[in-house]
């Protein structure tokens, strides 16, 4: 098969899905809270029936994945078992039981002339979701965009092409037994990279894409995107301690931060220690981290406290490693802290350790990431943890969505102005 005819091929698949994916998109729009609620509860008990089968394609998928080299930390975000099934589960529930943002009013006012303005919450239409090797996204996105209203198009990897066809089967089987149209939440269906760049190309269906995945990805969306983007580039997280921090909480956060599971987003890539934490903290964390299994890539000072330590390049403090990799370097204080993060960071999460409530509020105040933390890890970057029921992905830009993306997040907004027979003068 000949480039062109792979790209014309995409393109009428294209057409397909996103005429289907926009009257969709009109059914939904109108659809009642309750008849959304029962897809959703449906697909989850689908996902619990259909568990062998979704493991089995797992398996074939993981089998795929190690046979092509993925890295331990691709591999544990591809792979599902049963625990992970039922949280994907548990997760449609979640996002159930979530308020119904579509006609929620966000403002209303009356003029003087007696109009009255109400600023009501209305869906974006057709997202599409475009991500790697997270099978579960399949369900988050799915789940999140049908909430809001949303027609979705997810474009998976291909690393989890069987997961997440076999998830996306239990939420079409949703849709059917609550009868809502099954192109509400549709799946591309071929691994051909270029069904991304049709995606891509298609404002005449898409209204927003949601990239999650690895740094070439994003950044192959932001730059030949036709259609508006909500996305993060990466998630080089910082963690910084002072030395008014009692020891045993950072050990604890530290440790979480970088090690609860390496692999996502919101995992500590660097660890920031003030200079005057350097006698009671620095050699504790440090040993505490090498002895779990992490390698620390450190500046000068953090060399000296086990010859474990690797010098840290200057490529290391901008890296988001996702792996059991850290870059650990001893700053002043305060100020230094904030000029590395705005530096090197990627505005997505960073959490300060410290009992100064005036520090931790200048911290939080002058850093200008998606999340800002105190006294707790990084690892909470997540959308269930913000009590969102899931999260379509973490927006480090500035323009309509930050941070956790759930479903107020996937809506946008219209005027409903009602009068008795007024006209401009």
């Amino acid at each position: 098969m000949t480039a062109h005819s792979t790209l014309t091929d995409a393109t009428e698949l294209m057409d397909q899905l996103g005429a289907a994916a926009k009257a969709a998109a009109r059914v939904l729009a109108v659809a009642p809270t309750v008849q959304k609620n029962a897809a959703l509860l449906a697909a989850a008990k689908a996902l619990r029936n259909g568990k062998s089968a979704i493991l089995a394609a797992n398996e074939e998928d993981m089998a795929a994945g190690r046979e092509k080299g993925l890295t331990p930390a691709l591999l544990d975000r591809l792979m599902l078992d049963e625990a992970r099934v039922e949280a994907i589960a548990v997760g449609l529930e979640e996002v159930a039981a979530l308020a119904d943002p579509v006609g929620a009013v966000i403002a209303e006012w009356t003029r003087p002339n007696g109009l009255h303005f109400r600023r009501v919450r209305t869906p974006l239409g057709v997202i599409g979701v475009i991500f790697e090797s997270r099978p579960n996204v399949t369900a988050d996105a799915g789940a999140l965009c049908l909430k809001a209203g949303n027609a979705a198009i997810l474009r998976g990897g291909s690393e989890s092409f069987r997961s997440s066809r076999a998830i996306h089967a239990c939420l079409a089987a949703g849709l059917r037994e609550a009868g809502l149209p099954e192109a509400a939440i549709q799946i591309v269906p071929t691994t051909d990279r270029a069904a991304v760049g049709a995606m891509l190309a298609s404002p005449q269906w898409l209204d927003v894409i949601v990239p999650r995945g690895g740094k070439s990805l994003v950044a192959r969306v932001q730059g030949e995107s036709r259609v508006p983007v909500f996305a993060h580039l990466e998630g080089n997280c910082h963690v910084y301690v002072e030395a008014s921090a009692g020891l045993d909480m950072a050990k604890k956060v530290v440790l979480n931060a970088k090690m609860r599971r390496t692999g996502v987003c919101g995992a500590a890539e660097t660890l920031l220690v003030e200079k005057a934490a350097m006698p009671t903290h620095l050699a504790p964390l440090v040993t505490m981290l090498l002895d779990a299994g992490c390698a620390v890539r450190g500046d000068a000072a953090t060399q000296k406290v086990d010859p474990r330590v690797t010098p840290a390049t200057e490529a290391d403090w901008a890296t988001e490693f996702l792996d059991a990799i850290i870059a650990v370097k001893v700053v002043d204080g305060l100020d230094a802290a904030i000029e590395h993060i705005a530096t090197h960071g990627s505005s997505h999460t960073e959490a300060i350790l410290t009992e100064n409530a005036d520090h931790a509020a200048a911290f939080m105040n002058r850093l200008d990431s998606a999340i800002l933390l105190h006294n707790a890890s990084t690892q909470f970057a997540d959308g269930g943890e913000f009590g969102f029921g899931a999260e379509i992905g973490i927006a480090t830009g500035k323009m309509h969505a930050r941070g956790p993306v759930g479903v107020e997040q996937l809506t946008t907004f219209k005027y409903l102005v009602e009068g008795n027979g007024q006209v401009r003068p």
